[in-house]
């Protein structure tokens, strides 16, 4: 037991049905399989990259600083230029410096500048338009969980864009996963909201309870408008398993010494394993084993490098992890950063097998997620050996101790990096979207999906 209200939570912590995470017929689950990948990868980087000189870092650390100062000049100067203008030069100069910085070929930077960099700023618009009240971190959230699925698309054989589901299910977690985390919340108010969510989830016809679940409701029938319950319960069932992890993943919050590192270790792979497989049911609604796999596999890794880069942010507020567990045991973080690493090739092998996506997608998410790693390595060097840092610093674009002076300029609310989400978001140029604010629409009947067409691809 690692959560007070145990009794009452944890007889639920099962997943619905077996259906849902493709479990076979033996007595192996999802969490058992990919803990064993996990304990697997176990040893020294078994595949690292080729070595980049201080030379090459200083000219990558030169193109970085130059592509930071040219947003920063669009954005002093953002007031003299149409919003779209401005959203042109400030994307002309990330073209730049993903070619020098980041050695990405011209198909790569297609792709993230006219494909994944208008995902966001179509559901940041979306999002505001819904509530004008969600604050900017909370779309980045949204925004970060629609990138993944829109990732996964052209790997599950579908085209990369915004759909009604994938937008629903991004936005549903800035209000359910904030509150569930919320320590000021009362813990009775939690289960009473989590319980009740579970029942829409589950297609009951509860009428929503205020505002907030106002919101939610009405992005669960965004989620129903395109996938109708009775042909697709895959989709449902991985919403359950990922609302289920959501309540479990409480206990990580409050555990203290009270889980053993198993238990850290299957909560984290279950709340990052569901979350990811459940993008995948909202991009095909029906998932072959290869492709459920590869999607829990995925969410898992992502999990573990999130637990990683907010080592610092969890052990302020007490949440045990894996990392956090290890700091506490005043053990450096040197082996399971490096076993990240090979987990983090062992999804890149099962996505290299998929038949779906091209070379430079893959290859894409592939550098994302080793600059995941190495960038948190680089934010908690004091927690690594100097061998170790050492070691893997040549493996990044840039020096570690680059990596953590331009955090800090781009983090905090008038941090560059908020300011230039400010800048693609001025631009509301294009078709806008016609769904009113819960507040408006509380008493109105639900929009049908097509009304979401000018602004949402199919």
């Amino acid at each position: 037991m690692c959560f007070d209200a145990g009794n009452r939570i944890r007889r639920r912590f099962v997943i619905p049905t077996m259906e849902a995470l493709s479990i076979s017929r033996d007595t192996t689950t999802p969490v058992d399989r990919t803990i064993e990948l996990w304990q697997q990868a176990a040893g020294p980087w078994l595949r690292p990259t080729p070595p980049f000189s201080p030379r090459e870092q200083r000219k990558r650390e030169q193109a970085y600083d130059l592509a930071l100062s040219d947003v920063e000049r669009h954005a002093k100067r953002a007031n003299r230029f149409a919003p779209a203008e401005t959203q042109q030069r400030v994307t002309a100069s990330f073209a730049r410096f993903a070619a020098t910085a980041l050695d990405l070929p011209h198909p790569a930077i297609e792709l993230i500048t006219e494909q994944f960099l208008p995902v966001g700023t179509q559901l940041a618009r979306w999002a505001r338009r819904f509530d004008p009240n969600l604050s900017t971190p909370d779309i980045v959230q949204a925004c970060r969980n629609a990138w993944t699925a829109c990732g996964l698309q052209p790997l599950l054989g579908a085209p990369l864009g915004l759909t009604p589901g994938i937008l629903g299910y991004s936005l549903l977690y800035p209000y359910s996963d904030n509150l569930l985390d919320q320590r000021r919340i009362e813990r009775d108010e939690k289960l009473r909201f989590s319980e009740r969510f579970r029942s829409r989830l589950r297609g009951e016809p509860l009428p929503p309870d205020g505002d907030h679940e106002v919101s939610i409701w009405e992005l669960v029938s965004l989620i129903e408008g395109q996938f109708p319950r009775p042909r697709f319960p895959g989709v449902y069932e991985s919403l359950l398993a990922i609302h289920n992890a959501q309540e479990e993943s409480l206990a990580q919050l409050h555990a203290g010494d009270r889980c053993d590192e198993r238990e850290i270790l299957r909560i984290s792979c279950f709340k990052g394993g569901t979350s990811v497989l459940a993008d995948a049911f909202l991009i095909h609604g029906i998932l072959t084993t290869q492709q459920n796999h590869f999607a829990f596999d995925w969410g898992v890794l992502l999990q573990l490098g999130d637990d990683l880069q907010d080592v610092h942010e969890d052990l302020e507020r007490g949440s045990a992890t894996l990392f956090t567990r290890a700091v506490h045991r005043r053990d450096p973080l040197d082996a399971l950063a490096l076993q990240l690493l090979n987990f983090g090739d062992t999804v890149a092998a099962s996505m290299d097998a998929l038949p779906h996506g091209t070379l430079t997608h893959k290859d894409l998410l592939r550098m994302s997620w080793r600059s995941l790693v190495l960038m948190a390595v680089a934010q908690a060097h004091e927690h690594f050996s100097p061998a170790l840092l050492a070691a893997l610093e040549p493996c990044s674009p840039f020096r570690f101790g680059f990596l953590r002076a331009r955090r800090k300029k781009l983090d905090g609310k008038s941090g560059l990096f908020q300011r230039l989400f400010q800048i693609l978001l001025s631009n509301e140029e294009g078709p806008a979207c016609q769904l009113p604010s819960p507040r408006v629409r509380r008493s109105l009947p639900l929009i049908p999906t097509a009304a979401l067409a000018p602004d949402v691809t199919v």
